[in-house]
Order: structure tokens, then C-alpha cells, then sequence
């Protein structure tokens, strides 16, 4: 008697699900059952709910008699041809969604929502969520390529979204992306999740990473969202709030949130009345949109999970939360696996450079990846002109969803008005490796179909578009081929945006953190103008402040804030190698340029020698300035616990001011030699070369400052073109003085670096200072791995 074949599993609840199941319920029905099972244990919120398996798929397919029609209508499909393309995908759907379901399924769906009903109360809201059988794969991402339906309620509701889901594994997109990946069409099943809804509609949601999305740098969470419903920050309708959480502040319990950036979040996505449209768009008030939508605590709480799961799984994780506006409970509701970084090689490092030029700028926005794309730009303002793209042109558009992956594979560059980091136009063009520059807000009216454009995205997390074609060069490194150098070569970091990327380049750790970086673009305001705020007189000024500081009460907390993640990125970037801060070193006439500033500056017939570095720190005009600077760095070394920052002083010119300012660190708690804080003072001035011994019994280390040396020893102003043509750092003088600072440190038993210009534009002043005994040679960036090879080969060289 022939055995009898197993019937059909048609529904499996989430708590008996594992990841081991992709082929039975799907990547993120697997990976829901997998989390609920095993992390809610741990403390992860994961909303109830059951999955309808593939195999109900494929027996309705079966039952229906519909998969011949199904494989007559894809026969011959060209996806390049995007209206023959959308007529079958037509089809399809349709075919499917006339069919009947058997009685059987359907019934299985009703039992099993009565059962959530049982749960959670009658007539229960649910999503239901499709998830197919090669979805959130490690070398792909499936991810929205079929449908979600939210507010889902009764059982015949539940039924009918199901079947919509089932009807969704043929939408235009997802036939074209399976296409191009190789997948077979009739091989891939469809399952779909029936989850209890988190009511995000009455407080917020949202899309976290636990890498770097830009990067892929592994020690920071990025945590974004909105208010309402999380699909408005998913497929990019608005420009969301954004959090880095540091991994390591994290997992000591110190304060681990190193920046947040604030997002207009206009319009959030809520429940209707009417079962035809169940949810709709409207306005966010002003005061929410100058609000974050999550406390830090809660921030934190969120990247909390994101480590456990990232652990669990073993790799990094894209996931999305919610949260109940009822219950003020947080929940996880999808994690698939990150699909971009996860598989990038470590060994290459590929750098992107746009020359300096004058080409004017059109628009910016959050830059995506870290490359450039030149192309035509071709602006569409709807999905249903995108027949009208052609391959190599830069795509201009409000915002994307997965119905426009057909021709995004096509495009030098990506563009949108809306949508922030984790939208879908972001997610898409970092798995295809195209730029994007996304929430750039009026790309649509200010880029022209037609012409020529640039999409830089290279420069850090803002991107441009300039007006066109310009040219760019691509150099890749093989950092297998690089050896340990005689000395430790570190790097000069100024913005915090790069900092991320830039710790991908061999290096020792950072030379020099410039602060002033961090205070002209960051904060742009001059911090005694934000002190005495309500007293300023220019009232250009106080209008200026007003829009920068919006969302502040209080304009010491902007700079605060900015200051303390500015240099927190910079410190996180390179934990747990030092990274060696100046404090800030702007010259009375650079001062002045700041918002504000003209009111609080001298004007100096020589500001090169002036009122400058430490001299301004104590004076009784800007000592309060310099509080707002000492509590933001007690801050990022104190409270998050980011204590391989140490602290340099600029333009120390006399021992007795060198006392001066550590007396004023000591006093907010910044004291030298508590807490692993280590404080240097860098060489710029003859006084620090002749009394350098003198220096070291209050120092624990030096940085020779190569730019002001040279000019002080020679007496040369270095901002002035009648005399540049003296300035040389090759004059005997001054490598006599870069090697008397050098042998002064080493008999006095302190360690002696360098940060100027010089070894990054001339290599042999790098070998001389080598030869000298130096421990550190601080370069720039771009300069950083031919200068370790040069070093190498000199070393080869003469052994």
C-alpha cells in the first residue's frame, strides 16, 4: 500500500519558527519566529503572530490551476522593456487575485486569527507581511519587493490581504529583481505573516542598523524614524531623525549616543475609518517636528537590541521598530540580514576624489555611499514615466519605492527630494553601489532634465549635486600590501562626518582632532555669541542664531551638543586608539567670521601672533567660551566613557601659561594623569624648542606644529603672498629646530609627534624626521598610505 502524502502545512505560529524554516515561511517570517522564540527570553519585544506558510502558496497555485497561465504569460519576458514588463506583471496579479482560495486554507487563516483574537481581544488590528522563500538572503536583499498591509481587521480582511500578499511575489519590481539575480520564478514561494499591530500610528517608528550603513564601520548603531507609521521612513516619504549609538559606551553603561541630527519628519502616517484606504498621510505639527520622536534612554534601549540581535545572528543586522503610542512599549517587528558591508572586502580600500573646481551648487542632501556619478540628469516626478530613463542618466525624483528598481539599476546617480539614510533610495543604491544624495528637499526643481550633473557623495554625509560633467579619479589600495612602518603613523581629522571611513585607512590612531573643524561646520556660531544671546546687538545675527539653534532652548546646549558629538565621532571612530584633540585654535580675524562673532573680536594688526590658543582661554573675555569647551570634552571622556581622547594645547608660549590652562582642566574634572587623560602641548613657537625641557616636567607629550614653526622661526607670516616665497620648511633653521624639539623631548622622557603640513607634502622632510627619532608622524588622509610605503621601502633601503 503506497504511503500517504504528508498534507500541507499551512499555518506555523511564530513560536515555532526557526531560521533553520526560510524555505517553509520565508527569510523574515524565519527570522520573526527565530527572535521570538529565543530573544524575547533576552528581553526583546517581539509582537505576536503566526505565519501561512509557502506551502499554502504553492498548494493554492496548485488547486487553483493557475501556475500554466502564470508561466504563459512570463514566457518571453524582457525586463529592459519596462512597459512590456508592467503589462505581464499586470497579469499576473491579476490571475492570481481571481482565484479562489480552497476551502481548507482559508479556513486554517480564519482558525488561526481567532486564535490571535484569543490573544488580543476581538476583531484584532494586524499587519500582515509577505516574506519570500529567498528573501533577506546574506548576498541579497529582497526587501520590499512584495507587500505589507497594516490595520488589518476581521477575518475576511485578513483573508483577502493574505491572498494580495500572495499575488505581490509578481509585482513589476519583484519579477525584474529575481530576473537579474538569477532566481527562477516558480522555485521561490511566498509566506505571510499575520502580526499583531504595534500602534505607531499615535506614537512613532522607524528603521535601525547595527553598522554604519555609509561605512560599514561595526561599533555604531544607527537608529532612524518618524512619527506614525514606520513605512514613511522605510520607503523615504520624509526626512527622518537620525541616532549613532556607540557599541562599546553601550555595553560599559556609559552614555553611548554620539550624535543625533534632527529631522523635519512633515507629514506622519496614521489609521482611517475607511477598510478601502486604511491609512493616510497628514501634517505634523510645527512643535513635534522640532521634537525628537525618542528619548535617549529609549534611543539607547533600541541599539541595546540591535547588539543582542547582531549577536545572535552572528552578522550585521537591518531591522525595523515600533512603538505603541498605547502602551509606550517598544517592539522589533522585522530583522533581516545587512546585505552590503557584510560582504565587502576588508583588504581594498577604494577612495573616491573630486578636484577643486568652481562648479555651482544645485542642491545637497545626505550623501549615500561615498562615490561620485556623472550623468544627464532626467527629473520624473511619477513611477508610471519611468519608460522615459535611460541608462547612464542621474534620476531626479521626490521620493522612491520599490515599483522604481527597474530603472535604478540603470542610473550613474540617484537623487530624491525626501527620504533620509535607511529610505528605500538609500538602501537600493548601496546594494547596487550607485551614489544617491536622498532628502536634498527641492532636487526636483532645482535639477533640469537635460543637463549635464555631478553627484558627489565623497566628502563626507553631505552630499552635492554640482552643475556638470566633471571629471574624477578612483584609487584603490591593497592593504594587504602594507607592512608595519618605523614609526606610528597617525592621521589629521578635522570633519566628524568622515571619520567613519576614515578609520578603514591604516593608521595609529589621530595625531591631531581639529576642533575648529567641528565649531565653523557643525556649529558655525561663535560660542560667546550663544552665551549672550539675548544681549547681542546685531540683530542679523540673533536671526541667524534662531534658525540654527531651532529646536534648543537654550543656545548652550546647541553648542554643547555639537561640540560633544563632534569630537565623540572622532574619538569613537578610532577607539581604543588615541586620538589626540587641539583645543580651539582660530586666530581673532577667523573668529570674527562666525555668526555672531564681530561683536566679541578684536581687530588685530597681525592676528598670526595675536590673541590666539592658549592666551584666549584664561583671558576674562572668552574664559566662559572655554568652560562650554572643557564640559563638552569632560563629557565625551567622563560620561561616555570615550577616554583614549587626549588633549592638546595650541599656541602655549610660556610654562607659566601651560599651568594656567591645566589649572583650568583640572577644575572641570579634566585633570592631568586621572582617568588615563593624557595632556600635550604642541611645538609651534622657539620658546617651546629652547625650553622644551622646562615644558616636559608639566607635559606628557609634544606635537611639533610644522605650519607656525616654520613661520615664527623665519618670521615669516604665512597668510601673506609678498613673502610665501620665504616660507620653506627644507631652511636649515627650521629642521635645526624640528630636530632640537625632537632630541629635547627624548632626553626629557616624553613622547614627541608631529602634526603640520610638512611630512604630508614632502616626503623626505617624513624620512628626516624618521631618522631623528620621532614617534609619531601625523598625516593627512590622503597622504597616509604612500607615506607608510615610502617609509617602508627607505627602511629596506638602508637595512
Amino acid at each position: 500500500m503506497a504511503a500517504r502524502s504528508r498534507p500541507p502545512r499551512f499555518v506555523r505560529w511564530f513560536k515555532n519558527l526557526r531560521n533553520k524554516d526560510v524555505k517553509l515561511v520565508g527569510g523574515k517570517n524565519a527570522s520573526l519566529g527565530e527572535m521570538y522564540s529565543l530573544l524575547t527570553p533576552r528581553g526583546v519585544r517581539i509582537p505576536n503572530g503566526f505565519a501561512v506558510t509557502a506551502e499554502a502558496y504553492f498548494y493554492f497555485l496548485k488547486q487553483a490551476g493557475i501556475q500554466k497561465e502564470i508561466r504563459r504569460i512570463l514566457r518571453g519576458l524582457d525586463t529592459s522593456n519596462l512597459k512590456d514588463l508592467a503589462w505581464r506583471g499586470a497579469k499576473v496579479r491579476q490571475t492570481i487575485l481571481r482565484a479562489q482560495l480552497p476551502p481548507d486554507l482559508e479556513q486554517a487563516i480564519v482558525t488561526n486569527y481567532r486564535q490571535l483574537e484569543r490573544e488580543f481581544g476581538w476583531n484584532v488590528d494586524v499587519a500582515v507581511r509577505s516574506s519570500a522563500t529567498a528573501e533577506d538572503l546574506p548576498d541579497a536583499s529582497f526587501a520590499g519587493q512584495q507587500e505589507t498591509y497594516l490595520d488589518v481587521r476581521g477575518a475576511a480582511a485578513v483573508v483577502q490581504s493574505v491572498k494580495k500578499c500572495f499575488a505581490s511575489l509578481f509585482t513589476n519590481r519583484a519579477i525584474s529583481y529575481r530576473h537579474d539575480k538569477g532566481f527562477d520564478h516558480f522555485t521561490i514561494g511566498l509566506s505571510a505573516a499575520v502580526q499583531k499591530m504595534v500602534r505607531s500610528d499615535k506614537a512613532c517608528a522607524g528603521v535601525m542598523f547595527s553598522i554604519d550603513t555609509e561605512t560599514g564601520f561595526r561599533n555604531a548603531v544607527l537608529v532612524t524614524g518618524s512619527w506614525g507609521l514606520g513605512e514613511n521612513t522605510v520607503l523615504g516619504r520624509v526626512n527622518p531623525d537620525e541616532y549613532f549609538v556607540f557599541k562599546p559606551s553601550l555595553a560599559t553603561k556609559k552614555k553611548a549616543i554620539l550624535a543625533r541630527q534632527l529631522g523635519d519628519k512633515r507629514t506622519k502616517l496614521v489609521y482611517t475609518t475607511d477598510p478601502k484606504h486604511p491609512t493616510k498621510n497628514v501634517a505634523v505639527s510645527r512643535a513635534d517636528r522640532l521634537r525628537f520622536i525618542l528619548t535617549d534612554r529609549e534611543v539607547e534601549h533600541l541599539a541595546r537590541w540591535a547588539v543582542l540581535i547582531e549577536k545572535h545572528y552572528r552578522r550585521p543586522m537591518d531591522m525595523e521598530w515600533a512603538k505603541d503610542g498605547i502602551s509606550g512599549q517598544l517592539y522589533i517587528v522585522q530583522a533581516r540580514p545587512e546585505t552590503v558591508h557584510a560582504l565587502k572586502s576588508a583588504d581594498v580600500l577604494e577612495e573616491y576624489h573630486l578636484p577643486s573646481h568652481r562648479a555651482k551648487v544645485l542642491v545637497t542632501g545626505s550623501a549615500v555611499g561615498a562615490k561620485i556619478g556623472v550623468g544627464r540628469a532626467r527629473v520624473i516626478l511619477d513611477v508610471k514615466h519611468i519608460s522615459q530613463f535611460k541608462p547612464g542618466e542621474v534620476l531626479v525624483t521626490d521620493m522612491t519605492d520599490p515599483d522604481w528598481e527597474p530603472i535604478m539599476k540603470m542610473a550613474a546617480a540617484i537623487v530624491t527630494n525626501r527620504g533620509g539614510r535607511t529610505a528605500h533610495a538609500a538602501i537600493i543604491s548601496r546594494e547596487l553601489g550607485i551614489p544617491a544624495i536622498v532628502g536634498t528637499v527641492e532636487a526636483t526643481r532645482k535639477v533640469q532634465t537635460g543637463h549635464q550633473v555631478t553627484a558627489d557623495c565623497s566628502s563626507g554625509s553631505v552630499g552635492k549635486v554640482y552643475a556638470g560633467a566633471l571629471s574624477y579619479r578612483v584609487v584603490k589600495h591593497n592593504l594587504k600590501a602594507l607592512r608595519r612602518t618605523p614609526v606610528k603613523v597617525m592621521m589629521n581629522v578635522g570633519n566628524p562626518e568622515q571619520a567613519f571611513a576614515q578609520s578603514f585607512i591604516p593608521n595609529d590612531g589621530v595625531g591631531l582632532a581639529r576642533e575648529e573643524f567641528i565649531t565653523a561646520s557643525w556649529i558655525g556660531v561663535h560660542p560667546m555669541a550663544l552665551l549672550r544671546y539675548p544681549k547681542l546687538k546685531d540683530d542679523r545675527a540673533k536671526r541667524q542664531i534662531e534658525r540654527l539653534t531651532r529646536g534648543y532652548a537654550d543656545k548652550r546646549d546647541f553648542y554643547l551638543e555639537k561640540l560633544t558629538s563632534g569630537v565623540a565621532m572622532i574619538a569613537a571612530a578610532f577607539y581604543p586608539k588615541d586620538v589626540i584633540l587641539r583645543l580651539s585654535d582660530f586666530k581673532t580675524n577667523e573668529y570674527a567670521t562666525l555668526v555672531g562673532g564681530r561683536e566679541f573680536e578684536p581687530v588685530e594688526s597681525n592676528p598670526m601672533m595675536g590673541w590666539r590658543g592658549a592666551a584666549r582661554y584664561y583671558a576674562p573675555a572668552y574664559r566662559q567660551a572655554f568652560r562650554l569647551e572643557l564640559e563638552a570634552l569632560r563629557r565625551v571622556r567622563n560620561e561616555m566613557g570615550l577616554t583614549n581622547l587626549k588633549i592638546m594645547i595650541p599656541m602655549c608660549r610660556t610654562v607659566a601659561e601651560g599651568r594656567e590652562v591645566l589649572r583650568l582642566l583640572a577644575a572641570h574634572s579634566l585633570k592631568r594623569g586621572v582617568n588615563d587623560l593624557e595632556v600635550y602641548c604642541m611645538v609651534e613657537v622657539p620658546a617651546n624648542v629652547i625650553l622644551i625641557r622646562d615644558f616636559a616636567k608639566i607635559f606628557d607629550g609634544f606635537s611639533i606644529g610644522s605650519n607656525d614653526l616654520t613661520q615664527f622661526t623665519l618670521a615669516v607670516d604665512r597668510d601673506s603672498e609678498l613673502v610665501s616665497h620665504i616660507y620653506d620648511e627644507h631652511n636649515p633653521a627650521v629642521k635645526q629646530m624640528l630636530a632640537q624639539a625632537i632630541q629635547g623631548a627624548k632626553a626629557a622622557k616624553r613622547k614627541i609627534g608631529i602634526c603640520g603640513q610638512a611630512p604630508s607634502d614632502y616626503p623626505d622632510i617624513a624620512q628626516f624626521l624618521v631618522a631623528q627619532g620621532i614617534d609619531s608622524i601625523s598625516l593627512n588622509p590622503d597622504t597616509v598610505i604612500k607615506t607608510r610605503l615610502l617609509l617602508n621601502r627607505s627602511r629596506k633601503v638602508k637595512g
